[in-house]
């Protein structure tokens, strides 16, 4: 059964390493790293002002780098703090009726950790030897990463591993879990994980990363509640930058098929990806992908920095996510009003969404469908409906009918170029 509270969730993805501007690694913290894990609770009014109530956080285990080259799973990275940091960012989290998820990388883990070390001592045949994967003798690094070892999930006593790290935090505070890299060793791997899982907690939200294969049956086999559907995600960007809405109409295709088994995880950038307001060079339909991202079935999350229009590159190469993973500042204040009109709009879609809670689950269907120019009729089980007109085209087109709800411009009497309306039929 999916988590019941998940149904109502706007999550505000942030990663912390980069977010609170702590150094590169570990080393280079020194003795004494400064804790800034504490520097989010300055930003949870603005989370909630935006619309979110879930706070969902890229790592934060003591790790040898970016996070993602995890060291000890039962310590709180030092440059943001310790489990004391965490408990209060939970505690104020609460206050403000904001849930947290947590970053589970368990499918690798640092070169560097006593896992690794353990095993590299013991050899492939021994007890420590089996918590990673070999090959030909040789630990197997994941995606070719050799600072990344990866993790034998298949191991029993690495599953009961799993299960403890993610049962001690779900007990100190975590509402759920998005689990790195999932499709890597496969969704019946994670089964024993997630039903231990369940079973000892029946409320945990569990978010695998999966970016190609068939989603149903990953979510069906792994247990999981829901995966990230990096599908609706190019399919967003893509259709708008190259002008061509028959992508999106296919992909929303295969949504709606997905919303028959489970209620994917959507999203229009995160710590992965190019910003979207980088992917979409023509910024007077970027509003468009806040339209789609604010109002399409699912369980929206926004990441930190895109409803501010932030814009950066992800390159394949050493500190290549960096352009996505930047620092901000210590309050929100203190940003610059460039991307406050942004901000803005996310309000007042993301409220949109909130006084329509059947779009959570609604079915999109599109018509009118060229490669300018698309309504996406969304409708919920009761008979409920909205219609979703957007245009990237250099002339207007015309007005769905209905009552007007939003719009790029409330004053157009027709789909003005480059512009959207939300109407009620």
């Amino acid at each position: 059964m999916p988590t019941s509270w998940s149904r109502d969730m706007i999550w505000w993805h942030v990663y912390p390493l980069g977010f609170t501007g702590a150094e590169r690694s570990l080393a280079d913290a020194g003795p004494d790293p400064v804790p800034r894990l504490a520097q989010l609770e300055n930003w949870l009014d603005y989370a909630v002002a935006l619309g979110a109530n879930g706070l969902l956080l890229g790592p934060i285990f003591r790790s040898a780098t970016h996070g993602y080259d995890t060291l000890d799973h039962f310590k709180i990275d030092p440059r943001l703090g310790t489990a004391d940091t965490f408990t209060h960012l939970v505690a104020a989290c609460r206050s403000k009726g904001i849930r947290v998820a947590l970053d589970g990388v368990f499918n690798h883990v640092s070169r560097d950790s006593e896992i690794v070390r353990r095993a590299l001592a013991g050899g492939p045949d021994s007890d420590d030897g089996r918590w990673i994967v070999w090959v030909d003798g040789y630990p197997r690094y994941f995606e070719g990463h050799e600072a990344l070892v990866e993790l034998n999930l298949a191991e029993p006593a690495v599953i009961s591993y799993v299960v403890s790290v993610v049962t001690h935090w779900t007990e100190s505070g975590a509402d759920g879990w998005r689990f790195d890299a999932a499709y890597a060793p496969g969704a019946d791997t994670w089964r024993p994980i997630t039903d231990a899982v369940r079973f000892l907690h029946s409320e945990v939200w569990m978010l695998g990363e999966v970016i190609h294969g068939d989603y149903a049956e990953f979510v069906e086999k792994s247990g999981m509640d829901t995966v990230t559907q990096y599908e609706l995600w190019k399919a967003v960007w893509s259709s708008i930058a190259t002008k061509n809405f028959w992508e999106l109409a296919h992909a929303l295709g295969r949504h709606k098929v997905m919303l028959e088994d489970f209620v994917p995880y959507t999203f229009v950038g995160n710590h992965d990806t190019t910003r979207i307001a980088s992917q979409i060079e023509d910024h007077r339909d970027l509003e468009h992908a806040v339209a789609l991202l604010a109002l399409l079935p699912g369980i929206p999350a926004v990441y930190s920095g895109d409803e501010q229009g932030f814009t950066g590159v992800k390159t394949e190469s050493f500190y290549g996510d960096d352009a996505v993973r930047p620092q901000f500042p210590a309050h929100p204040y203190d940003l610059v009003p460039f991307g406050r009109g942004l901000f803005d709009l996310h309000q007042r879609l993301l409220g949109l969404r909130r006084r329509h809670r059947w779009l959570w689950t609604a079915t999109a269907t599109t018509r009118d469908l060229t490669n300018h120019f698309v309504v996406i009729e969304l409708t919920g089980q009761d008979g409920e409906r909205l219609d979703l007109a957007l245009n990237v085209a250099d002339e207007p087109y015309p007005m769905p009918p209905g009552t007007l709800l939003e719009a790029s411009d409330h004053t157009a009497t027709e789909v003005p170029p480059h512009g959207w309306v939300v109407v009620e039929p």
